[in-house]
């Protein structure tokens, strides 16, 4: 077995190193930081597919290099919920995550102030890849708190059985790599 999978994403081809999730599976790990040409065609192939929406929400992780992009292609802002509670953060609402790439559990946070900007607003979430959908449970529990209508679930690929879900707008599926 190669320890890199190769695949077209936007376009673009990429060579995605595998990492062992436990002992039966592998994930091809798509990781999009300093990828500026991924970052820029996949933002610009996500908005073609998107509804009418207001503002962005990702969760802070890999996302963010695409909801900034996104943002800065359309000209609508984007809020990040965050992993930690940040001492300039007041009114906090949070969330608890499970991701497939993080070990344990995670609380999802936001400022009160940013959760201002989603309230009564149409609501873009926007991520690099979904795969248990976990991540996506939370942006959507933290939209709801805060008040805002989830128009849209975006990601440039869509891990495993994530791609056979009707309600994503992804540009690619990425299998998971069973071992025997």
């Amino acid at each position: 077995m190669t320890d890199v999978y190769k695949m077209k994403i936007a376009g673009l081809e990429r060579e995605l190193r595998l990492c062992p999730i436990n002992e039966k599976i592998d994930i091809a790990a798509f990781i999009m930081f300093s990828d500026v040409e991924i970052t820029v065609e996949s933002a610009k192939l996500l908005l073609e597919r998107a509804p009418e929406f207001d503002v962005i929400l990702t969760a802070e992780s890999k996302g963010i290099p695409l909801a900034y992009e996104m943002a800065r292609q359309s000209g609508k802002p984007y809020v990040v919920a965050r992993k930690s509670v940040k001492l300039y953060m007041r009114d906090v609402v949070s969330v608890t995550v499970q991701s497939i790439t993080t070990a344990g559990e995670q609380v999802l946070y936001l400022d009160g102030e940013k959760a201002a900007m989603l309230k009564g607003k149409r609501v873009l979430l926007a991520d690099d890849v979904i795969s248990t959908g976990e991540s996506l449970n939370a942006l959507e529990k933290l939209t709801a708190v805060a008040g805002g209508e989830i128009v849209g679930k975006t990601a440039v690929l869509a891990e495993g059985e994530a791609a056979e879900r009707k309600d994503l707008i992804f540009l690619e599926p990425l299998p998971l790599f069973f071992k025997d």
